[in-house]
């Protein structure tokens, strides 16, 4: 078989097995801003509310996520899920980490005489978080993409090119969101996410790259993956937080 042809049958199988992530049935991004101007750039699949359901607070899995060191990703998803939530509109979020931290120190400092009182947040101002969400990285895979390489070594003329094939990966990651009241300690809703994307390396060049990229996470497949699979998860989970009753 001419080497033109084994080539051009090489990159159709290629095209046909590369897909950008999916999040159910479609890709993904997640990507964008948030705030006083509205959501920017937020991916088309993200569901979205005309008034916030709630006010949260966003708590680290108390599990840790020793996977995403593996594939040097940022420490955490909350700042991922933050830009979410915000551009969803289904969620008020108040910070408890490092904004909080920040307030602390300001209200240490005016105590102490070093700022002015007017220029620093007043006492008992503070809005309370009604829910308390935690994020979860259940599950994380890289297969060698054994299917490929064994169908192109039953093509006569392709069983030369199937090594050229090795470096397909089957990327995909599962995550769970959890929803607690503050109040109760009541687990009121919980749902998992996932995505897969798949990258074809042939000589070095990858072919079908995952759309992505927020806070980081755009930077590699795994990432891109990850990302999307807690998009799916707060899709997911904005729809049993509606069905929530409403507080007065």
């Amino acid at each position: 078989m001419p080497t033109r042809i084994v080539f051009l049958l090489i990159a159709t199988l290629a095209l046909a097995s590369c897909r950008q992530t999916d999040l159910g049935e479609g890709g993904s991004k997640v990507s964008g801003s948030a705030g006083p101007a509205g959501a920017k750039d937020a991916a088309k699949e993200l569901i979205t509310c005309n008034e916030p359901i709630a006010t949260i607070s966003l708590a680290e899995s108390p599990n840790g996520y020793t996977v995403l060191s593996s594939y040097q990703l940022p420490p955490t998803p909350l700042p991922l899920i933050r830009v979410m939530a915000q551009q969803s509109n289904c969620f008020r979020i108040v910070d408890r980490a490092a904004g909080l931290r920040g307030t602390l120190q300001e209200q240490d400092l005016k105590d102490k005489g070093i700022l002015k009182a007017e220029t620093v947040p007043k006492k008992g101002e503070g809005i309370g978080a009604r829910m308390t969400l935690t994020p979860s990285l259940t599950f994380s895979e890289d297969n060698a993409g054994g299917g490929i390489v064994g169908l192109l070594s039953l093509i006569p003329g392709l069983r030369d090119w199937a090594g050229l094939a090795s470096g397909v990966k089957f990327k995909e990651a599962q995550v769970v969101l959890l929803l607690t009241d503050n109040e109760t300690t009541e687990q009121l809703a919980a749902a998992t996410g996932a995505a897969r994307a798949t990258d074809l390396g042939i000589g070095g060049l990858v072919i079908g790259k995952v759309i992505g990229g927020a806070a980081g996470w755009g930077i590699t497949n795994e990432g891109k993956v990850i990302a999307a699979a807690f998009l799916d998860a707060h899709n997911k989970l904005v729809v049993q937080a509606r069905a929530l009753p409403k507080r007065g």
